[in-house]
């Protein structure tokens, strides 16, 4: 109890005691014309104070404890006076109407942008979220995704034309000249093996055995025969190493007409690769049992632990948060600040979601003050009652002290006009 209570309360008792005093000391002068004027104001008070006082405690208590009909009216009426006010608080103080008249004048698109903007900067905000992205990230599983991209490669494979992706590959290869370049690192190539030692040997028993094993008649095989008694595999060998190397220089001159043929044959078959249907045919059933017979997992595994690795170093930087995090955000809010569409619709939005919570929840402000209420005693609740509006219930008791003095006065008077 606070101390302008206990004043108040002290100053009723008061306010009686002068009364019933002054009623007790005016009686040996009720004979005098004051006296009178005195006693009958001082009774008037005494009886008023007490039937404020009766009247006041008889809500809370039965005075003096006496079972008197029709007091200690709270306790009594407590259930009553519980649902009376609850039916106040929801229909006339606190309507849903009056708090969506409230809920409409605030923006909470522009309050809460404010706070996210300001919340952002603050070094615990920092610190919290790098945590939370990191320790985020720690618990990932990444291994998991694994089946799925092994899923979704396998089917973009699946689902590539081998065809289209040859014509590309030919189509490149043609516009870039890269069968040209082919073609002469072959013949380099070839030039280079057909010059050696080796390759001449090669050459002379190939073209011995090729010598022995014609079959002719005649004429034709009486001079087979006697070319390869004069020729011996050293022999045959050179000739051939010296005509394949003759050939080669001669193909190698970007003027030579065979060369021509050889390139411009090699240009069309690139070209016209995909009207080849059987082959397109071969390649794609080919391509799809690869794909089907891929196992992709343990190197897709390794990719993601890779991947998780490097991403968490990236994220323990310092300044990853004022580097790459809030500035995202705060563009993310400029860009939302700039669109009034935008910013309509989230604030729309935001009011149906709040309308609807306080249309769904608002029975709940009654049941929550009705919870409350019955928690307590009686006794307790009338307390808090009596406590909270006691400066009032005290100024009522002065005041009946007070006014009946002053009405005892005015009828003392009366009475002795009128007598």
């Amino acid at each position: 109890m606070d101390k302008k209570e206990k004043k108040s309360r002290y100053l009723a008792g008061v306010s009686l005691a002068v009364m019933g005093l002054g009623f007790l000391l005016t009686i040996p002068f009720q004979d005098t014309l004051t006296g009178k004027l005195l006693q009958g104001a001082f009774e008037a008070g005494l009886v008023g104070g007490l039937a404020d006082w009766f009247a006041v405690t008889a809500l809370f208590r039965h005075p003096l404890g006496i079972p008197i009909p029709h007091t200690a009216l709270l306790p009594k009426n407590r259930e009553r006076l519980t649902q009376a006010l609850v039916r106040m608080l929801e229909k006339d103080w606190l309507t849903v109407t009056s708090i969506m008249e409230k809920i409409g004048k605030i923006n909470f698109t522009d309050k809460i942008l404010m706070v996210v903007h300001r919340e952002i900067q603050n070094e615990y905000t920092k610190k919290v979220v790098h945590s939370l992205i990191q320790d985020s990230l720690t618990r990932i599983d990444f291994k998991k995704l694994a089946p799925l991209l092994e899923k979704e490669i396998k089917g973009y494979l699946l689902e590539v034309d081998a065809s289209r992706l040859l014509k590309s590959v030919a189509d490149g290869i043609v516009d870039r000249k890269y069968d040209e370049a082919a073609f002469n690192y072959i013949l380099e190539e070839t030039g280079k093996w057909a010059a050696t030692n080796e390759a001449k040997l090669t050459m002379g028993k190939v073209g011995k055995q090729l010598i022995e094993t014609t079959e002719a008649d005649g004429l034709l095989k009486f001079a087979i025969q006697s070319f390869n008694q004069m020729m011996n595999e050293e022999r045959i060998g050179q000739m051939m190493q010296t005509f394949v190397l003759n050939r080669i220089k001669n193909v190698s001159n970007p003027d030579n007409r065979y060369r021509t043929l050889i390139l411009e044959w090699i240009r069309k078959e690139l070209v016209g690769i995909e009207n080849r249907e059987k082959l397109m045919e071969e390649i794609n059933e080919w391509k799809n049992k690869l794909v089907s017979e891929l196992e992709l997992g343990g190197q897709i595994n390794s990719l993601l632990d890779m991947a998780k690795d490097r991403i968490l170093l990236f994220v323990a930087q310092e300044n990853f948060v004022d580097d790459y995090v809030n500035p995202v955000v705060l563009r993310y809010l400029n860009a939302i600040k700039d669109d009034s569409e935008k910013m309509s619709a989230i604030e729309r939005w935001l009011h149906n979601q709040v309308a609807a919570a306080i249309e769904n929840n608002h029975s709940k402000i009654g049941m929550l003050v009705k919870e409350n209420l019955d928690k307590l005693d009686t006794d307790t609740l009338i307390d808090m009652m009596e406590n909270n509006i006691g400066k009032d219930i005290q100024w009522i008791r002065v005041n009946g002290a007070v006014c009946g003095f002053f009405i005892g006065l005015c009828l003392t008077i009366f009475k002795l006009v009128i007598y």
